[in-house]
């Protein structure tokens, strides 16, 4: 069954846990548009959603850190911080683990990944999980990408799996969603949390619009840490959903910075062909 929805949001954790600290208008417009995905999401008549993030040494660290995983389990639980903190009460969402080995089988056709059984969603799925499945009743499964401890993934390697979760979604008869999640620029964790590089944001965004494989690829790691930050690195899920989109273009739906959310918020999506 062709891919039938292809999009990336932001998923700090400010969003859920420092609400009340926002701009009241901005907030709401933030979460309507997490919304309106939601709804077109559901409009789409997914019965799976792949979620593409850049986890957080929640469950992966120095001491084995992948490239690329992709969760083979029956449920996930969430989230692993605190949950007053992160305003996300304590949740279990659905897994669809038949869907997963058959999906992890098809992309090691082309590009190597480990898998994880058990898996603690962290902010990075769970922020968005909490607007686009509310209720928790739209199986998942979890794909990461390192963009936390160097050696980062190569961006063409990013590109590499977003093909590979496009032939696999393709190869299934399921109606698959994809999500992709992350920054874009941001300084978490650092005395530069709150800062965004609005014109940065919407210069990589104007790329993804376009879906232009070569200037999506053109970044270096080092420019990018100097232009956005550490958790800039995170374009990486930007990027995978790219390229699953097959050359499709895109469209923002929000894009507003909100510095207590320590990030530039975003929606789009791609039209897919």
């Amino acid at each position: 069954m062709p891919l039938v929805y292809a999009g990336v949001c932001s998923h700090a954790p400010g969003i859920r846990g420092r609400a009340d600290q926002a701009d009241p208008v901005a907030r709401a417009g933030l979460y309507a548009a997490f919304d309106a995905m939601g709804d077109a999401i559901r409009q789409s008549g997914a019965e799976v959603l792949i979620v593409v993030a850049a986890e957080h040494f929640a469950n992966f660290f120095m001491n084995n850190m992948p490239s690329f995983a992709i969760g083979m389990a029956d449920f996930y639980d969430g989230p692993i911080e605190d949950a007053t903190w992160l305003g996300i009460d304590n949740f279990r969402a659905p897994g669809h683990k038949d869907l997963s080995l058959r999906v992890i089988t098809e992309v090691m056709q082309t590009v190597d990944v480990a898998y994880a059984e058990e898996w603690k969603f962290d902010h990075g799925i769970a922020v968005p999980l909490s607007f686009l499945t509310p209720d928790y009743d739209l199986p998942v499964i979890p794909v990461n990408i390192n963009c936390q401890g160097p050696p980062l993934t190569p961006l063409p390697r990013a590109w590499a799996l977003g093909e590979a979760l496009r032939r696999a979604a393709d190869a299934v008869p399921e109606k698959v969603a994809l999500v992709g999640t992350g920054g874009i620029s941001h300084w978490p964790a650092t005395p530069d949390s709150g800062k965004i590089n609005e014109a940065w944001d919407r210069d990589f965004l104007d790329r993804w619009c376009r879906n232009d494989k070569a200037q999506l690829l053109a970044y270096d790691d080092t420019t990018v840490y100097a232009d956005a930050g550490q958790g800039g690195f995170e374009i990486r899920t930007f990027i995978s959903v790219s390229a699953a989109a097959g050359g499709a273009a895109g469209t923002v739906h929000f894009y507003t910075p909100i510095p207590i959310f320590a990030v530039g918020c975003t929606t789009a999506s791609y039209q897919l062909r």
